[in-house]
């Protein structure tokens, strides 16, 4: 009897100290899971925040792209106005200046014969030169066309809006009724000399606007083509950087999962161990009181029956009977 209480008494011993040790390490265990799920969900709120800034930057970038091209656009449209506008001017502008030198030439012509440009000669054809030799004539050279029989171009006649604007104003008036050929005919060149050079001046400004213009238009042109190039590229390394995030918040996400299903299945370990320790562990210290008495009686008994008291043995009987209870 004295060998059966001691075994029960160790039996309760081991099991309350695995109970203690199983319950530190599920608590231990519980503790870590939960930490490392805090850890996740930090993770995962950092990885959906770079997500969504990687996000917002490429949208960004994007939409930068596109405005660049519609700028670009707009500036291709706006130069081939603007160079319209010039070769407009240009033609218009060498029109005038061919009236004005035509007409000029006619008064030196009257005026100033020294100064008279005649027409170049009638270069002939060998068919022509051998009809001329034989005696022969050639049909009549056709009038000059153009403008009033210039030959100069009916182009002019197409004069801008701005040239219109910016033509010198009218000649001035005689000083009398009475002056000399050569003191009209100076007025008038002198006029004339003093349209073509408005002429030169306009044409000269125009051509270094153009000249200005297009050098911006390509400067432009280059600049944008670079920062294209570089928005574009980091537009791909952004994708990259998000592809790669999306990857690492589907791992996080992934790691919860277990962390979760652990966590659970450390709880339900947790709670089978309550249900197999806390009877023994609530009642361990009675148990083994119980058995002590036990004991005690037993060797009262025994004593009892070596000569001892008997009366004594009685008063101990009760213990033993709550130990079986």
């Amino acid at each position: 009897m004295f060998a059966y209480l001691k075994a029960e008494q160790g039996v309760d011993d081991d099991k309350k100290d695995y109970c203690a040790i199983e319950l530190d390490v599920g608590d231990d265990k519980k503790k870590s899971t939960e930490h490392d799920i805090g850890d996740v969900n930090t993770a995962i709120a950092k990885s959906e925040e770079a997500i969504s800034g990687l996000g917002e930057d490429i949208e960004a970038l994007t939409a930068g792209v596109k405005a660049l091209d519609q700028s670009v656009t707009e500036s291709t449209e706006q130069r081939k106005e603007e160079n319209s506008d010039y070769t407009e001017l240009m033609a218009n502008d060498n029109a005038a200046k061919q009236v004005i030198q035509f007409a000029k030439n006619r008064l030196n012509k009257f005026y100033n014969p020294k100064l008279y440009t005649a027409p170049p000669k009638r270069e002939l054809t060998e068919e022509q030169r051998i009809t001329v030799n034989m005696g022969g004539t050639l049909a009549p050279t056709a009038a000059p066309g153009g403008i009033a029989g210039t030959g100069i171009g009916a182009s002019f006649l197409q004069v801008s809006a701005r040239s219109r604007k910016d033509a010198p104003p009218p000649p001035p008036e005689t000083f009398g009724a009475y002056s000399k050929k050569s003191e009209e005919s100076g007025g008038v060149l002198a006029m004339m000399d003093l349209l073509i050079k408005d002429l030169d001046k306009e044409m000269a400004g125009a051509d270094v606007d153009e000249k200005n213009a297009q050098a911006d238009y390509e400067k432009f042109l280059a600049d944008a083509a670079e920062k294209r190039g570089k928005d574009s590229t980091l537009v791909g390394e952004k994708e990259g950087a998000k592809a790669e995030a999306q990857s690492t918040l589907e791992g996080f996400t992934e790691d919860k999962v277990a962390a979760k299903k652990e966590l659970s299945a450390t709880l339900d370990y947790i709670r089978s161990l309550h249900l197999d320790c806390d009877f023994l562990v609530k009642f361990f210290g009675m148990r083994k009181e119980a058995r002590n008495s036990e004991v005690e009686a037993l060797s009262n008994a025994k004593a009892v029956l070596s000569g001892a008291d008997y009366s004594f043995l009685q008063m101990r009987q009760s213990k033993h009977h709550f130990l079986r209870a």
